[in-house]
């Protein structure tokens, strides 16, 4: 056996086993401290950049979830406005069955329209006042947007959709805008007019809470008296996001419908007057109409909420499911890693016992000058 001083083989092959085993002890370490497999992109460049992309799909289901049930808590809200209603017109079906009868005076009637003109006062209250985060729900305003061609992005409107009008209450008005004066800035829809004053230039919302109104301007809004225009309000289906995916089948779309004066008679406005015989054998058939649109609507919401409880099932089955395949991927199996690591760690002392017994090898050369 050849013996050398100058390179000792035998203690840089301990070594570099030591630093193996020093290595794989601590990514041991990291993985059961984490409690992830994947740490680093070099521990899997794959399966990291799979379970990224499952984490956000995760991520984007547990939003979908929650707008399921806050989608419920929202047709809650408006079913219950309208079993008022309904109970209202249940009311109303009883006065006009009782002034349509010839034992009860004039005078009577009177008084039995005085309360009929108060619940149909009251229905259109309950219908305007019944709101979910600040967005009308039964007034006909549900999903409500403004159209206009002739505010332009050059005053400081950029579009439609910056002019917020999920508050308004008469969605069948035209708003008409001026600030002719210059820090004046005037909204009416023909029956209601509010001005703010102190207005200056640049990007601003303006509040018209009188009107249910925000008009969001940007710093194009660089000179006072330019913005003027009219702008309708619109109503459409308003989508609930189910799904991780933008297209049609990770929507559920909801149509609340009217339930003003306005619509309750089929969709056309509901006309009682209880002061005479004639007018409340009318508003017998009218408030059987009433009657039926407001349960057919109410069905709608049923529904809805029915759909939304399954998607909200299914929602939670797949986020299970997703989650349980990422966990296969990124997660420790913590049983195998403890193997590992107490495998490493007496590599580690062994290693380092032998590294020390390498090292005293070439001390025998001293035997030589002896």
């Amino acid at each position: 056996m050849g013996l050398r001083i100058a390179n000792n083989i035998a203690a840089m092959n301990a070594h570099r086993w030591l630093g193996v085993a020093d290595s794989g002890l601590s990514k041991s370490l990291e993985r059961l401290s984490s409690g992830y497999r994947i740490n680093h992109a070099a521990d899997d460049a794959a399966g990291l950049s799979i379970s990224s992309n499952m984490r956000a799909e995760i991520s984007s289901l547990n939003v979908a979830s929650r707008n399921t049930a806050q989608a419920s808590s929202m047709l809650q809200v408006a079913e219950g406005a309208m079993d008022q209603i309904n109970n209202m017109l249940t009311r109303l079906k009883e006065l006009a069955t009782q002034a349509a009868s010839a034992n009860v005076t004039t005078s009577d009637r009177q008084k039995i329209n005085s309360e009929a003109t108060k619940l149909t006062t009251e229905i259109d209250r309950v219908a305007d006042a019944t709101k979910y985060n600040g967005t009308a729900l039964i007034n006909g305003n549900f999903g409500a947007t403004a159209s206009t061609t002739t505010l332009v992005a050059s005053e400081g409107v950029a579009s439609a959709s910056s002019i917020d009008v999920s508050g308004v209450v008469d969605t069948s008005a035209t708003y008409t805008v001026s600030d002719a004066t210059g820090t004046v800035v005037t909204l009416s829809n023909g029956s209601i007019t509010q001005t703010l004053t102190g207005i200056s230039t640049g990007a601003q919302t303006l509040n018209f809470d009188a009107l249910g109104v925000k008009i969001t301007l940007d710093n194009a809004y660089d000179s006072s008296a330019e913005l003027s225009g009219t702008f309708t309000v619109t109503s459409s289906t308003q989508n609930i996001q189910v799904g991780k995916e933008n297209d049609a089948i990770n929507r559920i779309g909801i149509d609340i419908g009217d339930m003003q004066m306005s619509a309750l008679n089929g969709g056309s406005a509901l006309s009682i007057d209880l002061s005479t015989v004639s007018g409340a054998n009318s508003a017998l058939a009218d408030i059987d109409t009433a009657i039926s649109y407001v349960a057919g609507k109410r069905g709608d919401v049923g529904a809805y909420m029915n759909r939304l409880s399954y998607a909200a099932a299914n929602l939670a089955t797949n986020i299970e499911n997703a989650q349980a395949a990422e966990s296969v991927i990124r997660d420790v199996d913590m049983a195998a890693e403890m193997t590992t690591f107490t495998k490493n760690q007496i590599l580690l002392q062994a290693g380092t016992a032998m590294l020390a017994q390498a090292n005293m090898a070439p001390q025998s050369v001293l035997s030589l000058f002896s």
